[in-house]
């Protein structure tokens, strides 16, 4: 097995693996969503006018929509089709009349989740973290031969590496060094959870490791989460049977991976 998945998977079950990625991934209650006074005002004239189309046009506008249902995308994203059915705007507005206003103030305003947050919290940790390396933008990645570690967003990161690199993958990148005249690229994720999204979360980690690449390129899943926990679960299986061979690590073991390149 990779030696730094091994130390991952030791690192997880044996020392204070959650308080350590906390560093990483800080992630905390989002606090409660603002909502535009004036739109708030016509979603309550609405609501107590029992005027369904009003009310649905209205509650469009806010960051969040009150109640699940698979016809609101829909209905965002062609504002026209309210007009045009009339019988999937009652059935929606009979379902937000159900709530209370205060019920209904308390949906539109619940906090953004926690692992919507997740994606940049890895690049800030990257930025403001001592690897050794110097952190450069993208224009001073390109001005210098230089070890160095690339700070930038995942399409500038996936162009240079497609430009440069000889990556083919389509999805953008989340790491990016030079060391020694070679490069490591790599995804991070943060596996809350056993399900079909962290599934596929980790799914895309595995497929940027087996992407083409130059001869000069190392690739490195950054994984963390449940997949370390020593269980039956499929990810657990998968990276001790068919990907044990694979760069896959904790980010906390990313330090240590570097300085073996070094």
């Amino acid at each position: 097995m990779n030696r730094f998945l091994a130390q991952s998977i030791d690192y997880a079950s044996q020392c204070s693996y959650l308080d350590d990625l906390f560093q990483v991934y800080p992630t905390a209650p989002n606090g409660l969503r603002a909502l535009n006074e004036q739109i708030w005002n016509n979603v309550e004239y609405a609501y107590n006018e029992r005027n369904n189309e009003e009310l649905i046009r209205s509650l469009l506008k806010l960051d969040l929509f009150p109640i699940k249902d698979s016809y609101i995308a829909y209905l965002k994203h062609d504002k026209n089709a309210i007009g045009r059915n009339p019988d999937t705007i009652h059935r929606i507005a009979s379902e937000i009349y159900n709530l209370s206003i205060g019920e209904l103030y308390k949906k539109c305003t619940f906090p953004k989740e926690s692992n919507r947050q997740i994606g940049p919290m890895f690049k800030n940790w990257i930025k403001y973290t001592s690897f050794g390396f110097p952190v450069f933008n993208m224009d001073d990645f390109n001005s210098t031969n230089k070890d160095a570690i690339l700070y930038a967003n995942d399409k500038e990161m996936k162009d240079f590496a497609n430009k440069v690199l000889g990556y083919n993958h389509d999805k953008g990148l989340d790491f990016i060094a030079r060391i020694k005249n070679k490069y490591v690229i790599g995804e991070a994720k943060f596996l809350t959870d056993f399900g079909g999204h962290q599934n596929a979360q980790f799914n895309d980690a595995i497929a940027t490791i087996e992407s083409s690449v130059n001869s000069n390129v190392i690739k490195i899943a950054i994984l963390d989460g449940v997949l370390y926990i020593k269980s039956n679960n499929k990810m657990y299986k998968d990276i001790t049977t068919k990907y044990q061979d694979y760069n896959i690590m904790s980010a906390l073991m990313l330090k240590t991976f570097l300085y073996t390149i070094r």
